[in-house]
């Protein structure tokens, strides 16, 4: 039997990051278990590929370097270091000092007859949450997310989800719904009760799911009854590949600065709260709009 993770593509390799992400999601339900944690991380972390080690990658996604190369080939290239190449040519100009300044965070960890200040540490964690949101003001899809605005106003109910980390943001996100006129809820699975909660959702709901790597099972449950009750969803996720973007009447992506290997969240904070002041400013308008029909006075 001929052993499948040593198949080599005949594809002609992309010429551009957006291409290979295009063949990537595309062909991703198709590759082996492995490989599949490797498209993860080249989707995810898009803008670290061109300074990463093949080591690094590999023990990031927990699997040997020879998977790297298999999954380079793949995709048409000779090797990592080719497909790195791309990476690097669309990503020259955010090679900024932040990213030498990790790598010089990363020797001082590794030599240990140094140690990091804490005031080190909190740069690093600083300039990795400064690098999240500069992603996300970059690489934001305008068009997703005037569709996300018209899903929030357009819904009766606005049901939010989100598990562990991104309870957090699905907690303050929540609130700030909260200083609108709509119907908000929070799904806290309190006691395990995320089915119940997600009970009464209707087909003129909607429901918002935040959800990132490695994708809270609790919050793909809600989508998934989201979905069969007919009501929309909106997503926020960090990957076309995540396993709630399939389900999505509206997806946002975002990724995350990271420092230590602890994620930040200041983008994604950034983000609802972007959605929230679209949201009010739509409904402000209607409302100014339905005094000018009736003819209210001041």
């Amino acid at each position: 039997m001929p052993n499948t993770d040593s198949f080599v593509s005949s594809t002609v390799a992309p010429t551009n990051v957006e291409a290979l992400q295009q063949m990537i999601t595309a062909e991703y339900e198709s590759l082996p278990r492995q490989l599949k944690r490797v498209a993860a991380y080249m989707s995810q972390q898009s803008d670290r590929v061109m300074v990463d080690r093949i080591s690094d990658i590999a023990r990031q996604c927990e699997v040997h370097p020879s998977a790297i190369v298999r999954f380079s080939q793949r995709f048409g290239f000779k090797g990592f270091s080719e497909m790195q190449a791309l990476f690097r040519e669309a990503y020259t100009h955010k090679a900024t000092p932040v990213q030498n300044y990790q790598q010089r965070i990363r020797r001082m960890i590794a030599n240990k007859s140094q140690s990091a200040a804490g005031s080190d540490l909190a740069r690093e964690c600083i300039s990795a949450t400064r690098s999240g949101l500069d992603r996300l003001g970059e690489e934001l899809d305008d068009q997703a997310f005037e569709k996300a605005v018209d899903l929030l106003v357009n819904a009766e109910n606005i049901y939010v989800v989100g598990v562990r980390r991104s309870f957090a943001v699905a907690h303050y996100f929540v609130y700030n719904l909260q200083h609108t006129n709509k119907r908000i809820h929070l799904v806290s699975g309190l006691g395990g009760s995320y089915r119940e909660q997600m009970r009464s959702v209707r087909a003129n709901d909607l429901v918002v799911a935040i959800s990132f790597t490695p994708y809270g099972k609790e919050s793909q449950q809600c989508v998934r009854i989201a979905q069969h009750n007919q009501a929309k969803t909106l997503i926020i996720t960090d990957s076309q590949l995540s396993p709630l973007a399939k389900r999505a009447s509206a997806l946002l992506l975002v990724n995350e600065g990271s420092a230590f290997a602890f994620r930040s969240l200041s983008a994604t904070l950034c983000l609802c709260q972007a959605l929230f002041i679209a949201l009010a400013y739509r409904l402000e308008m209607k409302v100014d709009e339905m005094h000018e029909q009736v003819g209210f006075d001041d």
